[in-house]
């Protein structure tokens, strides 16, 4: 099951309870004073289980949080050391081009000419692509923090509306038994 469907679940669950403990009140052959009593009672109990689910959605909310920021800190480390190979091998690279460079300048100076020109593209072409990775580690480690912080965003605002709504079915249970009395 998803994390949404283990909240509707929850809340649907907390609803029902509190729907049917409110209608057993209502229907037991008790006093006006031991039903209020109840009534509090059940009032404190579900509003102590809506407490206990915000305290699990804000923890699970820290833990993807937590999560995200190792996953991030893994990417950025994978390009920073993608980042050190690129330029060890443009490094080694340029150092192999210029002994080849050497030994060909004793045949020809315009094929010294040719093969310094490539040189000086593929180490660009390299560099290019090393930037290229780096920013995308960068891309990705902030769209990992973005995609985090709306959730737990998401998971906080789905919270507060399920602790209103049984503030509210409260209220509403409340004011149903004083206009009995």
């Amino acid at each position: 099951m998803s994390n949404n469907e283990n909240l509707s679940f929850i809340t649907g669950a907390l609803i029902g309870s509190v729907v049917g403990a409110t209608l057993a009140l209502v229907f037991a052959p008790k006093t006006g004073r031991e039903l209020r009593s109840d009534i509090n009672k059940g009032t404190k109990q579900a509003l102590d289980r809506a407490d206990d689910l915000r305290l699990n959605v804000q923890e699970k909310g820290t833990v993807y949080v937590d999560q995200a920021k190792i996953k991030g800190s893994e990417l950025k480390e994978k390009g920073s050391e993608l980042t050190k190979q690129a330029v060890d091998s443009t490094t080694k690279l340029t150092k192999e081009v210029t002994e080849k460079t050497k030994d060909v300048t004793s045949k020809s100076k315009e094929l010294v000419k040719d093969v310094s020109e490539k040189s000086k593209d593929l180490a660009k072409d390299v560099s290019e692509q090393a930037k290229a990775v780096a920013d995308k580690a960068k891309d990705v480690s902030k769209q990992a923090k973005d995609a985090t912080k709306d959730k737990k965003e998401e998971l906080e605002k789905t919270a507060k509306n399920i602790k209103d709504e049984v503030e509210e079915a409260s209220e509403n249970i409340k004011d149903e038994l004083n206009k009995d009395e």
